[in-house]
Protein backbone atom coordinates (compact mmCIF):
# COMPACT_ATOMS: atom_id res chain seq x y z
CA UNK A 1 0.00 0.00 0.00
CA UNK A 2 1.42 3.41 -1.19
CA UNK A 3 0.65 6.40 -1.26
CA UNK A 4 1.23 9.13 -3.66
CA UNK A 5 0.46 13.52 -3.72
CA UNK A 6 0.66 15.14 -6.80
CA UNK A 7 1.40 19.11 -6.68
CA UNK A 8 -0.70 21.05 -8.77
CA UNK A 9 -0.23 24.58 -7.72
CA UNK A 10 2.85 25.81 -5.32
CA UNK A 11 2.15 29.28 -5.27
CA UNK A 12 0.31 31.55 -2.76
CA UNK A 13 -1.97 33.86 -3.39
CA UNK A 14 -1.72 34.84 -6.99
CA UNK A 15 -0.19 32.89 -10.10
CA UNK A 16 3.25 33.29 -11.49
CA UNK A 17 4.65 32.40 -14.51
CA UNK A 18 5.54 28.92 -13.47
CA UNK A 19 3.57 28.59 -10.62
CA UNK A 20 -0.15 28.48 -10.14
CA UNK A 21 -2.52 28.75 -7.06
CA UNK A 22 -3.10 25.46 -4.60
CA UNK A 23 -3.80 22.48 -5.37
CA UNK A 24 -3.30 18.79 -5.08
CA UNK A 25 -4.41 15.21 -5.57
CA UNK A 26 -3.32 12.50 -3.18
CA UNK A 27 -3.60 8.77 -4.82
CA UNK A 28 -4.12 6.24 -2.35
CA UNK A 29 -5.82 2.48 -2.67
CA UNK A 30 -9.13 3.76 -2.07
CA UNK A 31 -9.50 6.28 -4.39
CA UNK A 32 -8.33 10.14 -4.48
CA UNK A 33 -8.30 12.80 -2.55
CA UNK A 34 -8.29 16.25 -3.69
CA UNK A 35 -6.68 18.80 -1.12
CA UNK A 36 -7.93 22.52 -2.12
CA UNK A 37 -8.90 23.71 -5.70
CA UNK A 38 -8.11 27.43 -6.01
CA UNK A 39 -8.60 28.95 -9.65
CA UNK A 40 -8.33 26.74 -12.77
CA UNK A 41 -7.59 23.62 -10.72
CA UNK A 42 -9.39 21.41 -13.64
CA UNK A 43 -7.11 22.25 -16.09
CA UNK A 44 -4.48 21.89 -13.72
CA UNK A 45 -6.37 18.23 -13.21
CA UNK A 46 -6.29 17.57 -16.69
CA UNK A 47 -2.93 18.25 -17.62
CA UNK A 48 -1.37 16.07 -14.87
CA UNK A 49 -3.77 13.13 -16.17
CA UNK A 50 -2.36 13.76 -19.59
CA UNK A 51 1.45 13.40 -18.28
CA UNK A 52 0.41 10.34 -16.05
CA UNK A 53 -1.20 8.65 -19.19
CA UNK A 54 1.67 9.63 -21.85
CA UNK A 55 4.31 8.74 -19.48
CA UNK A 56 3.32 6.26 -16.73
CA UNK A 57 0.46 4.84 -18.44
CA UNK A 58 -1.48 5.83 -15.56
CA UNK A 59 -5.46 7.40 -15.92
CA UNK A 60 -6.14 9.95 -13.38
CA UNK A 61 -9.56 10.38 -13.34
CA UNK A 62 -11.63 12.91 -11.82
CA UNK A 63 -13.98 9.89 -10.92
CA UNK A 64 -11.89 8.32 -8.77
CA UNK A 65 -11.68 11.38 -6.82
CA UNK A 66 -13.88 10.57 -3.83
CA UNK A 67 -13.24 13.51 -1.07
CA UNK A 68 -12.44 17.32 -1.91
CA UNK A 69 -10.23 18.48 1.66
CA UNK A 70 -11.09 22.20 1.87
CA UNK A 71 -8.09 23.99 4.19
CA UNK A 72 -9.77 27.04 4.37
CA UNK A 73 -11.86 29.71 2.04
CA UNK A 74 -9.20 31.76 0.78
CA UNK A 75 -10.00 31.79 -2.67
CA UNK A 76 -6.42 30.57 -4.22
CA UNK A 77 -7.82 27.57 -2.11
CA UNK A 78 -11.02 27.49 -3.36
CA UNK A 79 -11.97 29.29 -7.05
CA UNK A 80 -11.79 26.28 -8.80
CA UNK A 81 -14.15 24.03 -6.49
CA UNK A 82 -18.27 25.01 -8.24
CA UNK A 83 -16.62 24.90 -12.22
CA UNK A 84 -14.96 21.60 -11.27
CA UNK A 85 -17.70 20.17 -9.93
CA UNK A 86 -20.08 21.00 -13.24
CA UNK A 87 -17.49 19.54 -15.36
CA UNK A 88 -17.56 16.43 -13.88
CA UNK A 89 -22.09 16.60 -14.05
CA UNK A 90 -21.06 17.34 -17.34
CA UNK A 91 -19.01 14.16 -18.09
CA UNK A 92 -21.58 12.37 -16.54
CA UNK A 93 -20.36 11.25 -13.12
CA UNK A 94 -22.25 8.66 -10.82
CA UNK A 95 -20.31 8.18 -8.16
CA UNK A 96 -20.67 10.39 -4.50
CA UNK A 97 -18.69 13.04 -3.53
CA UNK A 98 -17.47 14.19 -0.30
CA UNK A 99 -16.84 17.90 0.55
CA UNK A 100 -15.48 18.68 3.97
CA UNK A 101 -14.35 22.51 5.02
CA UNK A 102 -13.60 23.94 8.68
CA UNK A 103 -15.32 26.82 10.65
CA UNK A 104 -16.08 27.93 13.73
CA UNK A 105 -18.33 26.79 16.43
CA UNK A 106 -20.27 30.23 16.39
CA UNK A 107 -21.22 29.19 12.45
CA UNK A 108 -22.02 25.80 13.50
CA UNK A 109 -24.86 27.28 16.12
CA UNK A 110 -25.89 29.77 13.88
CA UNK A 111 -26.48 26.97 10.99
CA UNK A 112 -28.21 24.93 13.14
CA UNK A 113 -30.61 26.75 15.17
CA UNK A 114 -31.62 28.56 11.57
CA UNK A 115 -29.65 32.09 12.42
CA UNK A 116 -28.09 34.35 10.91
CA UNK A 117 -24.49 33.97 10.48
CA UNK A 118 -22.47 35.76 13.23
CA UNK A 119 -21.28 39.30 12.38
CA UNK A 120 -17.86 38.68 13.39
CA UNK A 121 -17.84 36.18 10.85
CA UNK A 122 -14.71 36.20 8.62
CA UNK A 123 -15.22 37.29 5.15
CA UNK A 124 -13.53 33.82 3.49
CA UNK A 125 -15.24 31.44 5.90
CA UNK A 126 -16.20 28.82 3.97
CA UNK A 127 -19.94 28.40 5.37
CA UNK A 128 -20.51 31.53 3.25
CA UNK A 129 -19.06 29.73 0.10
CA UNK A 130 -21.15 26.67 0.55
CA UNK A 131 -24.33 29.11 1.12
CA UNK A 132 -23.18 30.24 -2.31
CA UNK A 133 -22.12 27.12 -4.50
CA UNK A 134 -25.74 25.65 -3.11
CA UNK A 135 -27.22 28.60 -4.56
CA UNK A 136 -25.37 28.01 -8.07
CA UNK A 137 -26.28 24.91 -8.37
CA UNK A 138 -23.57 22.73 -6.53
CA UNK A 139 -26.38 20.41 -4.83
CA UNK A 140 -26.96 17.27 -5.69
CA UNK A 141 -30.19 17.60 -7.92
CA UNK A 142 -28.40 19.97 -9.89
CA UNK A 143 -25.32 18.47 -10.29
CA UNK A 144 -26.78 14.73 -11.24
CA UNK A 145 -24.37 13.12 -8.43
CA UNK A 146 -24.73 12.45 -4.93
CA UNK A 147 -22.73 15.60 -3.36
CA UNK A 148 -21.94 15.93 0.48
CA UNK A 149 -21.15 19.51 1.86
CA UNK A 150 -19.50 18.84 5.22
CA UNK A 151 -18.44 21.88 8.06
CA UNK A 152 -16.68 21.38 10.87
CA UNK A 153 -15.37 22.90 14.36
CA UNK A 154 -11.89 20.78 13.81
CA UNK A 155 -10.76 21.87 17.40
CA UNK A 156 -14.01 20.80 19.08
CA UNK A 157 -14.59 17.99 16.47
CA UNK A 158 -18.25 19.04 15.86
CA UNK A 159 -19.51 18.62 12.28
CA UNK A 160 -22.56 19.68 10.19
CA UNK A 161 -23.85 18.85 6.68
CA UNK A 162 -25.42 20.89 4.40
CA UNK A 163 -28.79 19.33 2.96
CA UNK A 164 -30.20 20.00 -0.49
CA UNK A 165 -33.48 21.07 1.18
CA UNK A 166 -31.69 23.91 2.55
CA UNK A 167 -31.53 22.35 5.84
CA UNK A 168 -28.37 21.86 8.10
CA UNK A 169 -28.02 18.60 10.16
CA UNK A 170 -25.63 17.49 12.83
CA UNK A 171 -23.28 15.05 12.63
CA UNK A 172 -21.56 12.26 15.02
CA UNK A 173 -18.52 12.77 13.54
CA UNK A 174 -16.51 14.11 10.76
CA UNK A 175 -17.68 11.55 7.70
CA UNK A 176 -14.93 9.11 5.68
CA UNK A 177 -15.59 8.38 2.37
CA UNK A 178 -17.98 6.26 1.18
CA UNK A 179 -16.59 2.48 0.57
CA UNK A 180 -13.32 3.49 2.22
CA UNK A 181 -11.90 0.73 3.89
CA UNK A 182 -8.12 0.86 3.85
CA UNK A 183 -7.13 4.87 4.17
CA UNK A 184 -8.98 7.85 6.39
CA UNK A 185 -8.52 11.14 6.73
CA UNK A 186 -8.26 13.27 9.90
CA UNK A 187 -8.78 16.90 10.02
CA UNK A 188 -5.94 18.95 12.12
CA UNK A 189 -6.66 21.97 13.01
CA UNK A 190 -4.04 25.31 12.05
CA UNK A 191 -3.71 28.68 12.86
CA UNK A 192 -4.59 31.68 10.16
CA UNK A 193 -6.67 34.47 9.37
CA UNK A 194 -9.49 32.20 8.73
CA UNK A 195 -10.91 29.50 10.15
CA UNK A 196 -8.05 26.43 8.51
CA UNK A 197 -7.14 23.04 9.05
CA UNK A 198 -4.33 20.65 7.81
CA UNK A 199 -5.15 16.90 6.83
CA UNK A 200 -3.49 13.64 7.99
CA UNK A 201 -4.12 10.77 5.08
CA UNK A 202 -3.35 7.25 6.74
CA UNK A 203 -3.05 4.19 5.29
CA UNK A 204 -2.92 0.96 7.79
CA UNK A 205 -0.73 -2.05 8.23
CA UNK A 206 -1.84 -4.78 5.84
CA UNK A 207 -1.27 -8.58 6.58
CA UNK A 208 1.36 -9.66 4.08
CA UNK A 209 0.43 -11.90 1.51
CA UNK A 210 -0.48 -15.54 2.01
CA UNK A 211 1.87 -17.99 0.72
CA UNK A 212 0.03 -20.03 -1.57
CA UNK A 213 2.99 -22.08 -2.91
CA UNK A 214 3.84 -23.53 0.56
CA UNK A 215 0.60 -24.71 0.78
CA UNK A 216 0.38 -25.96 -2.11
CA UNK A 217 3.60 -27.84 -1.92
CA UNK A 218 2.05 -29.13 1.71
CA UNK A 219 -0.65 -30.42 0.11
CA UNK A 220 -3.29 -28.30 2.05
CA UNK A 221 -6.77 -28.81 1.94
CA UNK A 222 -9.44 -25.64 1.59
CA UNK A 223 -10.09 -26.25 4.78
CA UNK A 224 -6.56 -25.71 6.39
CA UNK A 225 -5.86 -23.21 4.18
CA UNK A 226 -8.40 -21.04 5.57
CA UNK A 227 -8.10 -21.40 8.91
CA UNK A 228 -3.99 -20.39 8.42
CA UNK A 229 -5.09 -17.84 6.75
CA UNK A 230 -7.76 -16.29 8.77
CA UNK A 231 -4.74 -16.71 11.41
CA UNK A 232 -5.11 -20.24 13.21
CA UNK A 233 -2.58 -22.59 13.47
CA UNK A 234 -3.06 -26.13 12.68
CA UNK A 235 -1.68 -29.48 13.19
CA UNK A 236 -0.42 -31.42 10.02
CA UNK A 237 0.79 -34.61 10.45
CA UNK A 238 1.60 -34.25 13.86
CA UNK A 239 3.47 -30.92 13.18
CA UNK A 240 2.27 -27.82 14.05
CA UNK A 241 1.75 -25.23 11.27
CA UNK A 242 2.16 -21.76 12.50
CA UNK A 243 -0.13 -19.24 10.78
CA UNK A 244 2.63 -16.77 10.99
CA UNK A 245 4.74 -18.87 8.86
CA UNK A 246 2.41 -18.82 5.80
CA UNK A 247 1.97 -14.95 6.09
CA UNK A 248 4.71 -12.30 3.93
CA UNK A 249 6.19 -9.10 5.98
CA UNK A 250 3.31 -7.01 6.86
CA UNK A 251 3.04 -3.70 5.04
CA UNK A 252 4.06 -0.35 6.98
CA UNK A 253 1.82 1.96 8.16
CA UNK A 254 1.67 5.31 6.36
CA UNK A 255 0.79 9.07 7.55
CA UNK A 256 1.09 11.59 5.12
CA UNK A 257 -0.03 15.29 6.43
CA UNK A 258 -0.77 18.28 3.98
CA UNK A 259 -0.74 21.64 5.61
CA UNK A 260 -2.50 24.47 4.08
CA UNK A 261 -1.93 27.74 4.93
CA UNK A 262 -0.83 28.23 8.89
CA UNK A 263 1.66 29.70 10.95
CA UNK A 264 4.26 27.58 12.08
CA UNK A 265 4.03 25.01 14.81
CA UNK A 266 0.23 24.24 14.76
CA UNK A 267 -0.70 22.31 17.28
CA UNK A 268 -3.01 20.24 14.99
CA UNK A 269 0.18 19.14 13.24
CA UNK A 270 3.12 19.28 16.21
CA UNK A 271 0.71 17.19 18.39
CA UNK A 272 1.67 14.46 16.21
CA UNK A 273 4.52 11.71 17.43
CA UNK A 274 5.07 9.93 13.70
CA UNK A 275 4.54 11.23 10.10
CA UNK A 276 6.06 9.98 6.80
CA UNK A 277 5.58 13.08 4.81
CA UNK A 278 5.01 16.65 5.28
CA UNK A 279 3.72 18.69 2.89
CA UNK A 280 4.14 22.46 4.36
CA UNK A 281 3.78 26.26 3.45
CA UNK A 282 6.41 28.44 3.20
CA UNK A 283 5.25 31.62 1.94
CA UNK A 284 8.26 33.81 3.53
CA UNK A 285 12.06 33.46 4.10
CA UNK A 286 12.91 34.66 7.09
CA UNK A 287 13.86 38.31 5.86
CA UNK A 288 9.65 38.26 5.91
CA UNK A 289 9.12 36.54 9.34
CA UNK A 290 7.44 39.81 10.38
CA UNK A 291 4.86 39.22 7.05
CA UNK A 292 3.95 35.22 8.56
CA UNK A 293 3.59 36.49 12.20
CA UNK A 294 1.09 39.21 10.33
CA UNK A 295 -0.69 37.15 8.08
CA UNK A 296 -0.49 33.98 10.30
CA UNK A 297 1.59 32.41 7.16
CA UNK A 298 4.78 30.41 7.77
CA UNK A 299 8.73 30.75 6.52
CA UNK A 300 10.49 28.17 5.25
CA UNK A 301 12.27 27.50 8.19
CA UNK A 302 9.02 27.67 10.44
CA UNK A 303 8.12 24.63 8.28
CA UNK A 304 11.27 22.69 9.31
CA UNK A 305 10.64 23.54 12.43
CA UNK A 306 7.30 22.38 12.49
CA UNK A 307 8.42 18.96 10.74
CA UNK A 308 10.88 18.17 13.72
CA UNK A 309 8.09 18.62 16.51
CA UNK A 310 5.73 16.32 14.64
CA UNK A 311 8.30 13.92 13.95
CA UNK A 312 8.13 14.02 10.28
CA UNK A 313 10.71 12.17 8.15
CA UNK A 314 10.48 13.85 4.66
CA UNK A 315 9.37 17.56 4.59
CA UNK A 316 8.42 19.38 1.07
CA UNK A 317 7.99 23.19 0.92
CA UNK A 318 5.22 24.76 -1.12
CA UNK A 319 2.92 27.62 -1.50
CA UNK A 320 5.61 30.24 -2.08
CA UNK A 321 5.61 34.26 -2.30
CA UNK A 322 5.41 36.17 -5.78
CA UNK A 323 8.72 37.42 -4.33
CA UNK A 324 10.50 34.00 -4.67
CA UNK A 325 11.67 33.25 -8.08
CA UNK A 326 13.36 30.16 -7.19
CA UNK A 327 13.10 27.64 -4.02
CA UNK A 328 16.76 27.85 -3.09
CA UNK A 329 16.91 30.02 -0.88
CA UNK A 330 13.93 28.41 1.13
CA UNK A 331 15.70 25.11 1.00
CA UNK A 332 18.87 26.88 2.69
CA UNK A 333 17.12 27.83 5.75
CA UNK A 334 14.81 25.37 5.76
CA UNK A 335 17.99 22.68 6.30
CA UNK A 336 19.32 25.29 8.48
CA UNK A 337 16.74 25.18 10.63
CA UNK A 338 17.22 21.76 11.17
CA UNK A 339 20.61 21.07 10.52
CA UNK A 340 22.24 17.75 12.45
CA UNK A 341 18.59 16.25 12.20
CA UNK A 342 17.44 13.11 9.37
CA UNK A 343 14.98 15.01 8.28
CA UNK A 344 14.96 14.86 4.72
CA UNK A 345 13.38 18.52 2.74
CA UNK A 346 12.81 19.00 -0.51
CA UNK A 347 10.73 21.71 -2.54
CA UNK A 348 8.10 21.37 -4.73
CA UNK A 349 7.27 22.75 -7.96
CA UNK A 350 3.98 22.30 -10.04
CA UNK A 351 3.63 19.09 -11.52
CA UNK A 352 5.94 17.06 -8.85
CA UNK A 353 4.95 13.44 -7.44
CA UNK A 354 6.47 13.03 -4.03
CA UNK A 355 5.48 9.06 -3.32
CA UNK A 356 5.59 6.74 -0.15
CA UNK A 357 5.83 3.70 -0.55
CA UNK A 358 4.52 0.58 1.73
CA UNK A 359 8.02 -0.12 3.03
CA UNK A 360 7.79 3.93 4.20
CA UNK A 361 10.80 4.95 1.81
CA UNK A 362 9.57 8.52 0.13
CA UNK A 363 10.79 9.90 -3.45
CA UNK A 364 10.21 13.39 -4.49
CA UNK A 365 9.94 13.21 -8.64
CA UNK A 366 10.35 16.25 -10.35
CA UNK A 367 8.38 16.86 -13.68
CA UNK A 368 11.03 18.16 -16.22
CA UNK A 369 8.83 18.79 -18.83
CA UNK A 370 9.03 15.55 -20.15
CA UNK A 371 8.49 12.89 -17.37
CA UNK A 372 9.86 13.22 -14.03
CA UNK A 373 12.92 12.82 -12.53
CA UNK A 374 14.26 11.78 -9.15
Amino acid sequence: MSIEVHMLGTSSARPTSVRQVSGSVVSCRDGLIVVDAGEGFQTRFAEQRKRMKNYEKYHLKSSKVSVLCLTHGHLDHTWGVLPWLQSMALDSRQQPLLIIGPTTGAVLDALLDNQPLPTEISKSDLAIQFRFWHQLGGKTSSLGYPVRWVLGDVQQNRWVEFVDDGTVIALPNMPQPDGWHHNSIEALPTLHTTPSCAYRITAGVERGKFDRERANELGLDDSQRAALAAGKDIDYDGVKLLSKDFRGMATKALSVVISGDTSEMATGITSLSDCDLLVHEATFLDDYSNHADDYLHSTASGAARTALACGAKHLVLTHYGARIKQPDGLLEEAMSAVRDTEIVITAACDGDRILVDSSGKIIHMYWRGSGWND
